[in-house]
């Protein structure tokens, strides 16, 4: 278990119940990429398993991931089905709805693009992580440390599946839609550094239609403040809307600040290399202790 920052004595909680547990304890928080390489390095099995800490893996869990290797190297992945326990206006217009097809359009994608799904429930042989190395710890900020692996992972030609049986409940999603706006944002800027890294696994581009032109046009008038007022309106409002027209506000504002994100880590870049990537403190959601 690595405590990525403790801030409430989880070190301690741990050693006094679950003492057959090694700890690793970070003094100040790091971030994901760096808590995951200090974790694979403590690790000694055969097979490891990545399992983030908002995750709620089943009694099978060791199980069905060693299972699923059997059949020779490669990733393994296994879907986070969201847990919603409030019901409220954003989960009924949004979360709920956009969570059920991001699983189905896993399960469902073409084995080449698996890599874009790599992330807090991943399973790969020991041996296969050893050649491909550790995350990448240029990712400071929120997102993207997960797909890069995959990326790399794909690039070294082992194949990638998404199975069904390793689904798990995950109790760390968005709730509000400043939250997620928030999140969508930071994933920009970190999906910047990730294009700038891996040219070739930037998205293809594809007919755009009038939803895209809108998004772009939202995107190009909003930083993260305006990113976030507009998240404040759908979260005021979507309670009482239509469902369509909820369901859109809430994805015009998500997606309009991914690509705002993009777009000013890119000015960042452009007028300071140095500076790809990083997050103002203002910003970044926080990381997540792993």
């Amino acid at each position: 278990m690595v405590v990525d920052g403790d801030i409430d004595d989880t070190a301690g909680m741990l050693g006094r119940d679950y003492p057959h547990v090694q700890v690793i304890v970070f003094p100040e928080n790091r971030g994901r990429a760096a808590a995951l390489s200090a974790g694979f390095a403590a690790a000694r099995g055969e097979i490891l398993i990545r399992s983030d800490d908002d995750l709620e893996p089943r009694r099978d869990f060791v199980a069905s991931h060693v299972a699923a290797h059997a059949d020779g190297p490669g990733g393994a992945i296994g879907m986070c089905a969201n847990v919603y326990l409030n019901n409220n206006p954003y989960s009924r217009s949004y979360g709920v709805e956009r969570d059920v097809l991001l699983r189905k359009a896993a399960v469902a994608a073409d084995p080449a693009v698996n890599w874009r799904y790599w992330g807090g429930n991943v399973s790969v042989p020991r041996d296969v992580y050893a050649q491909i190395g550790e995350y990448d710890t240029d990712y400071v900020g929120y997102g993207y440390e997960d797909t890069d692996w995959g990326w790399r992972l794909h690039e070294a030609g082992f194949p990638i599946v998404v199975r069904p049986e390793l689904e798990v409940l995950h109790h760390g999603a968005a709730v509000t839609a400043e939250i997620r706006t928030q999140r969508a944002f930071a994933s920009g800027i970190a999906r910047h550094l990730f294009e700038s890294k891996h040219p070739a696994a930037a998205s293809t581009v594809r007919e755009r239609s009038p939803w895209d032109d809108l998004v772009g046009v939202t995107a190009w008038h909003a930083g993260v403040g305006r990113s976030l007022a507009l998240a404040r309106f759908a979260d005021a409002t979507v309670g009482v809307l239509p469902h369509p027209v909820a369901h859109k506000v809430v994805a015009l504002s998500v997606e309009a600040a991914g690509k705002a994100g993009f777009a000013t880590a890119k000015r960042r870049a452009d007028a300071d290399p140095a500076a790809a990537g990083s997050v103002p403190a203002a910003d970044a959601p926080s990381r997540s202790r792993r």
